[in-house]
């Protein structure tokens, strides 16, 4: 009786926290818009508004209708879509278009919609997820799981900032970038696009990219408008599968899926976009209290909301919430989208304008809306040119923006393992390569590159490389013996008869495993471990008695406990981009010391599934009746890890006050040297740990990061500033707080302790 009440206080908690009849309303709180805003609103019909309120994708405009690849518009349904439905936005592609054809297009776009009464010009977005991967030729970045294992902040800047002035060459000024969800569930098919399970990183590289991506002047040829998403709590699926519902309880959805969202918002961000699932049995495209209570009163948040693919009308058709499309429109602007992708017909448009007559929607409710797309498009500076110009389109793909996508792979591929110091190897070393990951360019890149699967490699640009043809292109092809085709799920690439046969004479087998690409649902898993048959390459590799490296492409952690234990190595790559390949045989050889840290916990065992912010109660394991002992946490690897072909040592940990308040702050410093014979790059990470607090408190926390290049044999002192602030969590009336008493703080193998005085 006692468990079934304490369920029916959690149900009810949740259905108060989430219900959507909270007595803010959409649009209670008036934008100050400017006085073009205004004007224009004067003199735009409802149909008008409804229209600016719609996108659609561009293949419903394309000749011969969606699907088709001739990339030509049909003037007839350009001119229905801008003058008849007067549409606001336009999105994506079916594929990675030319720089030259995207001007084409977009000018073409353009240049219908000064032809429109208001001469309102169309806002065009796009998934330029890791670099603009619907342009031909653009820089691929590492994947966001990628940058986060740099732990460097300014790679996040450099790439937002090649991204933006890549999009905007081309006329594209609005980006559904980046991803803020927190990867704390690695079976989602999209933790590939999270900067990981820690919130303090997802919020550091988050606001990095929104700062770079929008910069102080969004007319800049180098600026473009963001897209913060997905609001919120999509990364934490219950089951795993994409698109599915969340059970968040409001202290967990505010400790660890609201901060990265607050301080982008706090830095400027101009969109957002919405959770495609439910979270407690709401979904969010309905839900007033988190579209509008939420984000708007509490978070002050004052730009444009958009909704997902086909999710207004989803409420409809898979939440089940309203009794028809119509009732689903009016659901989701009355909870606060502003704009809705609809994205392959113009049902949303004419139900709005029906809504408006029948008094269920407010008119108030549509200027509202209306007037945050015309302010980021006046913002975006599309009022006075929205035209794009040829002469722009030569800085993509640029020497100088390859190399920073060189850097950012170099810094985030991570070295897992490293028996006997077996890597670098000499290049005159014979390698037999093998594995489905040796030769195929879409596992480097995966989503939303080139295309959205990003599965079509000939659409990849010819100097891309992929492992296979980079280790060729380092000196070293006359030693390497491979088997490896192009296509992830040939069988020659799980050929173990290959490794039997092929190892005489060689002196390291590479297996190269890992996850081909995938996108969104096409991703969805239903085991975390590495499929057998790619074990059973590791198998055999190890049965020739040769040394194993083991290289993992993968988006998320894919496990293999009994086989790691025979690999000698073991690389972690991710998704390392256009430059990934280059930046692996760079690491392989000794070219490059890695220094990439794991920015999630990797399993040992799918059913163990534990973040390595954990409560102390989750290492506690009753061995036998009546006897409990706390064991040690065992993943495969813990958060952070990551070796290096150097040796750090950590020493004088201090700080320059034990006992602080609110009202200053506390001083932190630790020597860092290089003991080892290389050049190398250390994150140097700073944990707390809270002794007691009214929350259970978690075993540690990230609290700050850096990154430093050190010399052999040299010093550096390393400075870090707690406050207050940095220590914080929501207590159980759902306030952020910071408790007086004791807090350890964690610096490598080194530990001090302060006190905290409210």
């Amino acid at each position: 009786m006692k468990k079934i009440t304490v369920l029916i206080s959690i149900w009810l908690s949740a259905a108060a926290f989430f219900s959507c009849e909270k007595k803010t309303e959409a649009g209670s709180k008036p934008q100050a818009f400017d006085k073009e805003v205004q004007d224009l609103l004067k003199n735009m019909s409802l149909e008008e508004k409804a229209g600016q309120m719609t996108q659609i994708d561009i293949r419903n405009l394309l000749n011969n209708g969606y699907g088709n690849t001739d990339e030509k518009l049909d003037t007839a349904r350009l001119k229905e879509a801008i003058q008849t439905y007067h549409v606001g936005s336009i999105l994506n592609c079916i594929q990675a278009y030319t720089p030259e054809k995207w001007v084409e297009l977009i000018s073409q776009i353009q240049n219908e919609a000064l032809q429109s009464p208001n001469k309102i010009p169309v806002l065009y977005g796009t998934d330029a997820m890791h670099g603009v991967g619907f342009i031909k030729d653009a820089v691929l970045f590492p994947h966001n799981i990628g940058m986060a294992a740099s732990r460097n902040d300014q790679l996040v800047s450099q790439a937002a900032q090649v991204t933006s002035t890549e999009a905007r060459s081309v006329g594209l000024t609005w980006n559904f970038a980046p991803v803020l969800d927190v990867g704390r569930e690695p079976y989602w098919s999209r933790f590939e696009e999270t900067f990981g399970e820690d919130v303090y990183i997802t919020t550091q590289m988050g606001s990095a990219a929104v700062q770079m991506m929008e910069g102080s002047d969004l007319t800049s040829k180098t600026n473009i408008a963001s897209c913060l998403k997905h609001f919120i709590g999509y990364s934490a699926p219950k089951n795993g599968i994409d698109r599915t519902q969340s059970h968040i309880p409001e202290i967990v959805l505010r400790e660890y899926y609201l901060p990265p969202f607050r301080e982008a918002i706090n830095k400027g961000a101009s969109s957002i976009m919405i959770n495609s699932a439910e979270i407690n049995g709401i979904p969010c495209h309905g839900n007033k209290w988190l579209l509008t209570d939420l984000l708007r009163t509490e978070l002050g948040f004052t730009g444009m909301v958009v909704s997902d693919w086909e999710d207004v009308i989803r409420l409809h058709t898979w939440h089940k919430v309203a009794a028809t499309p119509k009732e689903a429109v009016m659901m989701a602007v009355n909870a606060g989208v502003d704009m809705s992708m609809v994205p392959n017909d113009y049902s949303f448009p004419k139900y709005l304008v029906e809504l408006v007559k029948e008094g269920k929607v407010s008119m108030a409710r549509i200027d509202e809306a209306v007037g945050r797309i015309l302010t980021l498009k006046i913002k975006l500076g599309l009022m006075k040119n929205p035209l794009p110009s040829i002469a722009d389109v030569g800085v993509v793909g640029s020497d100088a923006h390859q190399q920073i996508a060189l850097n950012a792979a170099r810094e985030s591929i991570t070295l897992l393992k490293n028996d006997k110091n077996i890597l670098p190897l000499a290049k005159d070393k014979k390698i037999l390569l093998v594995g489905p990951a040796a030769n195929s360019l879409s596992a480097l890149h995966s989503s939303w590159s080139y295309t959205w699967q990003g599965s079509n490699e000939s659409l990849y640009p010819e100097t891309t490389k992929t492992i296979r043809e980079a280790l060729e292109a380092s000196g070293n092809k006359a030693n390497i013996r491979t088997n490896a085709t192009t296509g992830f799920d040939d069988a020659a690439n799980y050929d173990v008869s290959f490794i039997q046969k092929n190892t005489a004479g060689v002196d390291v087998i590479i297996v190269c495993v890992g996850e081909a690409a995938y996108a969104e649902q096409p991703g969805v898993i239903k085991d975390l471990n590495l499929p057998e048959a790619q074990k059973q390459l590791i198998v055999a590799a190890k049965k020739t008695g040769k040394p194993v490296i083991v290289c993992l492409v993968e988006g998320r952690p894919r496990l293999f406990p009994e086989e790691e234990a025979l690999a000698d190595a073991v690389i972690m790559c991710y998704r390392p981009g256009s430059k990934g390949a280059d930046a692996f045989a760079e690491i392989l050889y000794g070219d490059i010391n890695p220094s990439g840290k794991l920015p999630f916990t990797y399993p040992r065992y799918d059913g163990d599934i534990t973040t390595y912010d954990y409560k102390f109660k989750e290492t506690e394991q009753q061995l036998k009746p009546g006897v409990s002992e706390f064991v040690a946490f065992n993943p495969q690897w813990p958060f952070g890890h990551g070796l290096s072909y150097t040796t750090f040592a950590y020493s004088n940990l201090n700080v320059n006050k034990s006992n602080f308040t609110k009202n200053d702050s506390v001083l932190v410093t630790v020597d860092i040297s290089n003991t080892g014979a290389r050049t190398g790059k250390i994150a140097v990470e700073l944990y707390s740990r809270d002794h007691f607090a009214s929350i259970t408190p978690s075993e540690r926390r990230l609290r700050k990061y850096t990154k430093i290049e050190l010399k052999a044999g040299e010093k550096q002192t390393v400075s870090f500033t707690i406050k207050a602030a940095d220590l914080q969590f929501v207590n159980k009336d759902l306030k952020t707080v910071t408790e007086a008493g004791a807090f350890d703080l964690m610096i490598g193998n080194l530990q001090t302790e302060i006190y905290f005085n409210e």
